[in-house]
């Protein structure tokens, strides 16, 4: 199993996730979060004083699947989430060792 976090911006949020569901991913996690890498921060203008916005509004998604589906689900991300402009994200694939369904009790594949 795989675990896929996604940092796409948020307006793409809606898109990703639709076109993640037509390929059969309906399990996720998303969050709302705040960052900034490549694309730094910027000014913006408050009641005539300017002020630095250092951390950027994001949304993460995670999403633990079958290796097999890794790069399905990735390719739909990069297709989905891509505008072309900085800022547009990230996407980190780690190794799950173990899923367990709290209300069952499954593990792994059966857990997902």
């Amino acid at each position: 199993m795989k675990k896929i976090e996604a940092i796409i911006k948020p307006f793409k949020m809606d898109d990703v996730r639709e076109a993640l569901g037509e390929i059969g991913i309906m399990g996720m996690t998303v969050s709302e979060v705040k960052g900034f890498g490549r694309q730094k921060g910027h000014t913006e203008l408050y009641r005539g004083a300017e002020y630095m916005v250092d951390f950027l509004p994001k949304v993460k998604l995670e999403i633990v699947i079958a290796k097999e589906d890794v790069d399905r689900c990735v390719s739909v991300i990069l297709a989905t989430a891509q505008t072309g402009k900085i800022g547009d994200g990230k996407i980190f694939i780690t190794d799950v060792e173990r899923v367990i369904r709290i209300r069952t009790g499954e593990e792994n594949q059966e857990a997902i």
